[in-house]
């Protein structure tokens, strides 16, 4: 599925979600509301911003469901993981949305990010290749780059420090920058990180609280 471009959305914001991102769901929640819930509220904040088209890459069946009419909704095989997963998303991301410039590869599982950390990121495209939101914990929220995805880059979502492991990899030292970090919901404990003052997340705030 595509659409045309409009002035400015040249810049992509592709919510990434993958079937293990259920695991997180706290007991006595229903795994796959869970995953749905967090996976809506981060394609939200994605479609709520200005100047960007939002996009859905997951490998899980029926996430169309969560997007506004007229996304573009990328999918990719459930099984990869790290580094794969994320050079795989960024090419089929390039395939399916080819006037696309820069893009953020965000994790679906960071509901109530801010969405001012996009803006950062794409800031630091002007300085870098790759840039990349840390994690609360090690890994990655979000790593935005200028597309083609470059080959030399292998680190994923989940390894420990993906900024070192870019940079250790790439053709020189300012190709790789980095921002402000946040948090996400890998495990069931995490939901205790969520800020209620926060805006949005309303899915997952409904879900929690129901």
């Amino acid at each position: 599925m595509t659409q045309e471009p409009v002035t400015g959305d040249r810049r992509l914001v592709a919510v990434l979600v993958t079937p293990a991102m259920a695991d997180a769901a706290p007991p006595g929640v229903d795994p796959g509301k869970f995953l749905a819930a967090v996976a809506e509220d981060s394609y939200e904040l994605a479609a709520g911003l200005d100047f960007v088209t939002p996009v859905l890459v997951t490998g899980v069946p029926g996430m169309d469901e969560i997007v506004w009419p007229g996304t573009p909704v990328v999918e990719i095989a459930p099984e990869l993981s790290g580094g794969a997963l994320v050079a795989a998303a960024f090419s089929a991301l390039s395939a399916a949305v080819p006037y696309g410039e820069q893009a953020v590869l965000l994790s679906g599982d960071a509901p109530d990010l801010p969405p001012l950390l996009i803006g950062k990121l794409f800031r630091a495209l002007g300085r870098a290749r790759i840039a990349v939101c840390p994690a609360a914990g090690g890994g990655a929220v979000a790593i935005a780059a200028h597309l083609p995805y470059p080959g030399w880059a292998g680190a994923g979502f989940d390894d420990p420090d993906p900024v070192r492991a870019l940079r250790a990899s790439a053709p020189g030292p300012r190709t790789v920058a980095t921002g402000p970090g946040w948090h996400r919901l890998r495990a069931p404990g995490d939901v205790g990180l969520l800020d209620p003052g926060l805006e949005g997340w309303e899915s997952t705030r409904a879900l929690l609280s129901g």
